[in-house]
């Protein structure tokens, strides 16, 4: 593991916190491409964030996607300034990411400071009403055809996780283009639900879902605390049957605490990561940053740094025979997968 050297800040320490922003230019890595929730977070941090930091300094976004989110968390570990100019969105995953020994994972997520949250949404597996499973119990009683994009992602590392773990019977279909493709599929029954999506998705693309009577029935929500509202879909961590299912549980559920995280270099002084930490609660108030959340539908539950560094800290820290399970349980091999069947079928791009 490499990293940054503690001397990469120390130039202008004599300088206030407050002084030191005034003027700047700062910089907001955007760990995917354009388009999707983390673009949307970082542009919308970058227009509201800056207002918020003494001195007036301005904000510009730039996009570095590549290698699940990994690329850009490498970079912000090594070689952004790590003076408090340039943040990041980045990931949530990027903690369970190293900790499963995750490909070109050359950063600690616990040696970043991490600045704050707008928006923690709990994941959920939910599956359509009319196929009358309405439990995971009834999930382990016969198979639950779950429609995916690809692997390696939340729609099929979850099911795949409770089949190894507490026995139910979800088959996993592959091969649809968008998250968007498997809802079409589930309404034309394809397949009978997905894994996967966030609360937050749903209210932007399927506001419907989330009101009584609802086409979809919620099974199981992926976080550390009940989604508010939901409270009475069960967490994962609340079906584990011994203590090292409940560990394997909360680490593949914090990421959805997290949301849409901002975060600094490692090294940062102190002091400016407590003035970006602030600058973020105060933003999260600010009547036009609200304003501009309601046009985005997005629905801000706000944590702070201090409760963003826990969670990774706590993640990094994982004991090592849970990690060793955790692989084991979220290993695709002998689970029953299908794919979509041919070009010009539903979900095909």
């Amino acid at each position: 593991m490499l990293f940054r050297s503690a001397g990469a800040a120390d130039d202008a320490r004599a300088q206030s916190a407050e002084e030191f922003f005034r003027g700047k230019q700062m910089s907001m890595i955007i760990s995917t491409g354009v388009g999707g929730g983390y673009d949307l977070m970082g542009r919308f941090l970058s227009r509201h964030l800056p207002k918020q930091v003494p001195g007036n300094p301005t904000m510009v976004p730039r996009n570095m996607g590549g290698a699940g989110h990994v690329r850009a968390a490498n970079y912000m570990a090594h070689q952004a300034p790590a003076d408090g100019t340039t943040l990041g969105v980045i990931g949530s995953p990027i903690a369970v990411n190293q900790v499963l020994g995750g490909n070109g994972v050359q950063y600690d997520a616990a040696q970043f400071n991490w600045i704050g949250t707008v928006q923690g949404t709990n994941t959920n597996l939910y599956v359509w009403s009319k196929i009358g499973v309405k439990t995971i119990e009834d999930a382990k009683k016969r198979e639950v055809v779950i429609g995916a994009t690809g692997a390696g992602g939340g729609a099929e590392i979850y099911p795949a996780l409770m089949n190894n773990t507490i026995g139910t019977k979800f088959r996993i279909i592959l091969g649809y283009g968008t998250g968007a493709d498997v809802n079409v599929a589930m309404e034309r029954s394809e397949v009978d639900g997905r894994g996967g999506n966030s609360f937050s998705s749903i209210a932007t693309s399927n506001p419907e879902w989330l009101q009584p009577n609802s086409p979809i029935t919620f099974l199981v929500q992926f976080g550390l605390k009940p989604e508010k509202g939901f409270e009475n879909v069960p967490l994962l961590t609340s079906l584990a049957q011994n203590d090292l299912q409940r560990g394997m549980f909360k680490l593949f559920s914090s990421p959805s605490a997290l949301g849409w995280p901002a975060l600094a270099p490692p090294g940062v002084p102190a002091d400016r990561v407590a003035v970006l930490r602030r600058a973020f609660d105060r933003m999260t108030q600010d009547p036009d940053f609200l304003a501009d959340a309601k046009k985005l539908r997005l629905n801000p539950s706000p944590a702070t740094g201090e409760y963003l560094q826990q969670i990774v800290a706590e993640t990094v820290a994982t004991p090592p025979d849970v990690v060793a399970a955790a692989k084991i349980a979220i290993n695709t091999q002998g689970v029953v997968k299908g794919s979509v069947a041919k070009p010009g079928d539903a979900g095909q791009e």
